[in-house]
């Protein structure tokens, strides 16, 4: 199983042709995951958070889609929430990528998709090649 972290990475939406790679923060601590985009004005790229199964928009200032994925980092679920909302839990659900509202659609992020997340220096929890 993959023990995260907090830090930076990459988030791969699409195969090799259309691959498309977007910047990712991680927020993988009780402290990082709480915090999440409360007090921003909007993201570059998206946020992991995880693990998680569910998400609220309370405080928050703008829109965001939320994507819902399994522990195999396929999508379960995509919904965009307006601040001020609570989203219902989903069951399977183990992690939660957050961006701005439209980017999913935009990334081609849908129900089905499998992601790649790479954490800086590891691709799936396994250290890549000269990583220490």
């Amino acid at each position: 199983m993959r023990t995260w972290r907090d830090g930076d990475g990459t988030l791969t939406v699409g195969g090799d042709a259309g691959a498309r790679e977007v910047p990712l923060r991680i927020a993988a601590s009780y402290r990082s995951r709480t915090r999440g985009l409360l007090g921003r004005d909007g993201i570059e790229g998206a946020l992991l958070l995880t693990p998680a199964g569910s998400v609220h928009t309370f405080r928050m200032r703008f829109a965001i889609d939320v994507a819902y994925l399994d522990r195999k980092f396929t999508v379960l679920a995509v919904r965009t929430m307006e601040p001020g909302r609570l989203g219902l839990p989903r069951l399977r659900s183990r992690h939660v990528v957050e961006a701005e509202a439209g980017a999913m659609e935009r990334w081609g992020v849908r129900p089905g998709v499998r992601l790649e997340l790479r954490a800086l220096g590891t691709s799936w929890g396994k250290p890549a090649p000269g990583a220490p």
